[in-house]
């Protein structure tokens, strides 16, 4: 049985000064060792990463937003899967906890060393448990000092990806798990504002509704609304490696990601 065990911490953590919060869940890299030898070489390149999304919002610090900021790859755990490992689309090709194949479908193992459940278990006491702890921790800091707490969940994809959905994903994809997530004004304030983007599309609960994050922490009867967006990666950097990102590409985007946290910031001031 193979043993899980990590030196690098979990997450970055920076307060901001306003109701809202930026969890990136998706963005870390770090494969340990004793996950990293056992690896594909398609695991090992850790493809399927939110690549650059730090960069890219870097404006929400100078807004305000507290910022969380996942430091191990989605290979080792995946942040925004349920700690059960329960399908977030029932039906449809998903990857899971600690995922076994990339996007491609290629087995991120070699024969015979996936994750057993003791492992997942280590791996879910180490690294998802405390970024699941911090998230909790600072939206109720964030209702208890605002009197409303707002969780933007920021995330990228392959424009184009079979395995989950036909065709080219529009660029902006919101989702509110079907309106549960916050309120439903917020979402069409959000929707608006990325329809209107120039040159790029813009979706409300299609293929992508929010997972876990969202939808666990999402309470808006309670003062917590969560969105999550799903944005294609070609809208601001290369999607084949080495990934590069795209500064001419970015800065085509980024001012309709700013005009979205100021719409969500705006929101949270008037509740």
């Amino acid at each position: 049985m193979a043993h899980f065990h990590t030196t690098e911490a979990p997450f970055r953590f920076r307060r901001g000064r306003t109701p809202l919060l930026i969890s990136f869940p998706h963005v870390g890299a770090h494969v340990p060792e004793c996950v990293a030898s056992r690896l594909s070489r398609a695991g090992v390149e850790v493809h399927d990463t939110d690549w650059h999304l730090e960069q890219l919002y870097a404006f929400a610090d100078t807004l305000g937003a507290s910022m969380l900021v996942a430091t191990h790859s989605r290979y080792v755990i995946d942040l925004n899967r349920p700690p059960d490992g329960a399908s977030l689309y029932p039906g449809q090709s998903v990857t899971g906890l600690c995922p076994i194949d990339t996007f491609d479908d290629t087995p991120l193992y070699t024969r015979g060393e996936a994750p057993d459940a003791a492992e997942v278990a280590q791996r879910r006491e180490q690294v998802w448990l405390p970024y699941h702890a911090q998230l909790e921790a600072e939206l109720q800091r964030l209702r208890a000092e605002h009197g409303v707490a707002l969780l933007w969940d920021a995330h990228s994809i392959r424009s184009v990806l079979p395995r989950f959905f036909e065709g080219k994903l529009p660029d902006l994809n919101l989702g509110t798990a079907d309106g549960a997530s916050c309120d439903p004004a917020l979402a069409q304030r959000l929707l608006a504002v990325a329809q209107g983007a120039p040159g790029h599309t813009a979706v409300l609960n299609g293929r992508f509704k929010g997972g876990h994050i969202t939808r666990h922490y999402g309470r808006p009867a309670q003062g917590f609304h969560a969105v999550q967006l799903e944005m294609t990666q070609s809208s601001y950097m290369d999607e084949a490696m080495p990934f590069a990102y795209r500064p001419d590409l970015a800065a085509q985007i980024q001012p309709t990601l700013q005009q979205l946290i100021e719409t969500m910031l705006a929101f949270g001031r008037a509740a």
